[in-house]
């Protein structure tokens, strides 16, 4: 599973809030729900964030591996 727990530690880190994020960098709310509820997102997304931010891609997701059942 993919986690985006660091997306939000790195906003924090870095001091910019979600507000920011919508209005300064046209970043839509419908994105960052999908990022609250691990939805997925694109790879050109995950690029604009990173750019945004200036960060790595470690510094927006996580992979948690499920136990097989």
């Amino acid at each position: 599973m993919i986690s985006y727990e660091p997306f939000y530690k790195t906003l924090k880190a870095k001091n910019i809030s979600t507000y920011k994020l919508i209005n300064t960098y046209n970043v839509s709310r419908s994105l960052l729900d999908r990022l609250k509820h691990n939805k997925p997102i694109s790879t050109v997304t995950l690029n604009d964030l990173c750019s945004i931010l200036n960060c790595k891609v470690e510094d927006i997701l996580v992979y948690i591996e499920e136990p097989l059942h």
